[in-house]
């Protein structure tokens, strides 16, 4: 994932959180905000200290990124999205990681192809 496909600044956090609609299941939230003028989507992450070390959160953030760059051509890409890690996150593998967020994306509509 390049940088213009993240959501770093505050701002950008805080339109999605108001602007958006919010999806759950019990490992992650996804905040989806859709921007009609934006040709490929974006990701913003975000884990909690109170969900691991260091080592952990980093862990689930690169399982997360690796899952929307395996699903880059089925998400829309007019949306931002934000997915917060719930504490469930931590004891997941990468396989456990994808089907997770592909249930919270399917219950937010915005894969293409629902396999």
């Amino acid at each position: 994932m390049n940088k213009r496909q993240r959501i770093k600044k505050n701002e950008e956090f805080q339109q999605v959180f108001k602007k958006g609609k919010s999806f759950a299941n019990r490992q992650f939230v996804v905040y989806s905000y859709r921007k009609e003028e934006q040709k490929e989507f974006r990701i913003g992450l975000s884990v909690g200290k109170k969900i691991g070390n260091a080592v952990t959160r980093n862990r689930i953030k690169r399982y997360i990124r690796q899952t929307f760059l395996e699903l880059r051509d089925e998400v829309r890409n007019d949306m931002d999205y934000i997915i917060i890690a719930r504490h469930q996150a931590a004891s997941l593998d990468f396989h456990e990681t994808k089907k997770s967020l592909q249930h919270v994306l399917r219950i937010a509509r915005v894969l293409r192809n629902n396999k």
